[in-house]
């Protein structure tokens, strides 16, 4: 059976994505829980766009042992240098160079003819080898590309010392049958291909990411290029939970596996939508809260009988928790870290202390804490967390008055290290009363720029997770969140929650 390697570019392409920024600290978790999930590449970053990319993709090959670490670049000797300075003290570095094959691109974007695009592959890749044994080289567009032309770009990747190709679909254009059928026609072509990896990169514009992978696969790709709930530019990439497990379902048909730990995907899915706010659709195959629910009586029936007969998958073997918890208020820290540890969290005695405080704070509003109460907590473990060396705030303590026809005040106090700040103020709701307090005792002027609560859990006592999205002073976004089984609480954390995230990369506001 064939081993397909998995790429993850959630922390690259992925981030691309409009409202999809983390900032270094969440990085690192993210990359640490891409690497318990098992895949066989992390992309790191662009090295070069900025240098707090760089700074990011070289935490990143520190923080990770197992996984091949990889930064992208551009066919120029300065992307390559950054991206080598970025990768090379991972255990397992990895530069990938990129270079424009499509006849729109070479004539409109990079103003260079097919000889020179030829030339400037054998020399960057070549370049790029004089640093690095392991060396990715992606044809631009190459699902646009002169079939012919394109295996002659290959050919001068391979004897420049490329060791993966790869194929991008980069606009999301082809159909399964063509990814097929091209992938086919390199096998045949290409000179020495037979002695690398061939790996596909599919955009979702038309819905086919997917699809046109899985295709890829079959006409002998041996790397996919994904992301983590299908983030990234546009309609994003094609979504890794949904290669591997039909990839891991359908071993029958593709003859493959691959090295993933499917008890992680539902774990590293909602990491990544709580880091950055962006929630899973209900729908999602693999990771959304529909996608192993049954309501029709027909459905329930057969599921009863066999679970067989509507699920192709056990929602156990994707990591899904289940919903009982024998935890309550007077559970202590050791049984709460046990119940963790069965659910494959591992956590630090300061994290643990932390979600224990939190744990018993919602012991006393909830009558029973189920899986995903539990879960909540754990990935939230961050929020409004004191740091001594940013001087970040927390919330100490709020009061709320709102009603029709009397005005809507917010009481809001804050501890910033050493120094406890409250105010009050009067808004149009609960929650513009509340971002006034913070924003007047803080001195900042932050502007809100999308609100949204959803309930993580389920009854009448549900936890609600509340997103922010923010815009500095200095017209840098970011997002917050928080949680709580008080809706208004859940807002306010994520809002500090917000603000800390920019102390953290500006500084400011400066400690009076």
């Amino acid at each position: 059976m064939r081993q397909i390697k998995v790429f993850d570019t959630t922390l690259r392409d992925g981030e691309q994505s409009p409202g999809c920024s983390m900032n270094l600290a969440e990085k690192i978790e993210m990359a640490k829980q891409l690497e318990k999930l098992g895949v066989d590449i992390i992309e790191a970053g662009f090295a070069i766009a900025s240098p707090m990319d760089r700074k990011s993709v070289q935490a990143i090959a520190a923080a990770v042992s197992s996984c091949t670490v990889a930064s992208l670049a551009r066919c120029t000797k300065g992307d390559i240098d950054a991206a080598w300075d970025a990768v090379k003290e991972a255990n397992h570095p990895r530069i990938h160079v990129f270079l424009a094959t499509s006849d729109i691109h070479m004539e409109y974007k990079l103003q260079m003819t097919r000889e020179q695009v030829l030339q400037r592959i054998r020399e960057m890749v070549a370049y790029a080898k004089s640093f690095c044994e392991d060396i990715e080289f992606s044809a631009e567009d190459a699902s646009r590309s002169d079939w012919a032309f394109l295996a002659r770009c290959y050919e001068n990747a391979i004897a420049a010392g490329a060791t993966t190709l790869n194929v991008p679909d980069t606009v999301g254009y082809s159909t399964p049958q063509e990814m097929r059928d091209l992938i086919s026609y390199l096998r045949e072509n290409v000179k020495g291909i037979a002695e690398v990896d061939i790996s596909v990169h599919c955009h979702n514009d038309l819905g086919m990411a997917v699809a046109n992978t899985l295709a890829s696969v079959q006409a002998g790709a041996t790397q996919m290029e994904c992301t983590i709930n299908g983030i990234g530019e546009r309609a994003g990439n094609a979504s890794l939970e949904e290669l591997v497990m039909a990839i891991r379902t359908r071993r029958d048909y593709y003859g493959a596996d691959t090295n993933i730990n499917t008890r992680q995907i539902y774990r590293s899915s909602k990491l990544l939508s709580t880091i950055t706010g962006v929630p899973i659709a209900p729908s999602k195959a693999i990771v959304g809260a529909n996608a192993f629910a049954h309501e029709s009586g027909i459905h329930q029936h057969g599921v009863i009988a066999n679970a067989q007969t509507y699920e192709i998958m056990n929602s156990a073997e994707v990591g899904i928790p289940q919903n009982t918890l024998v935890l309550g208020k007077h559970s202590g820290k050791h049984a709460l870290q046990e119940k963790l540890a069965s659910m494959g969290y591992e956590l630090s005695e300061e994290e643990l202390e932390g979600v224990f405080t939190r744990f018993k704070a919602m012991a006393d509003r909830k009558k029973n804490i189920t899986g995903s109460d539990l879960e909540a907590l754990v990935l939230h473990r961050r929020n409004n967390k004191i740091n001594v060396q940013t001087g970040a705030c927390q919330l100490v303590s709020h009061v709320i008055n709102t009603g029709d026809g009397m005005p809507n005040t917010a009481y809001i106090k804050l501890q910033r290290e050493d120094v406890t700040m409250e105010d009050v103020a009067i808004g149009s709701g609960p929650v513009d009363s509340s971002f006034k307090a913070i924003n007047r005792m803080l001195g900042v002027d932050v502007r809100l720029d999308g609100f949204s609560l959803n309930a993580v859990t389920d009854g009448e006592d549900a936890i609600g997770e509340a997103v922010v999205k923010i815009v500095a002073p200095d017209g840098e976004p970011y997002t917050g969140t928080g949680l709580s089984t008080d809706i208004i609480e859940a807002s306010i954390r994520a809002y500090v929650n917000g603000i800390n995230k920019m102390i953290e990369n500006t500084g400011y506001p400066t400690k009076e």
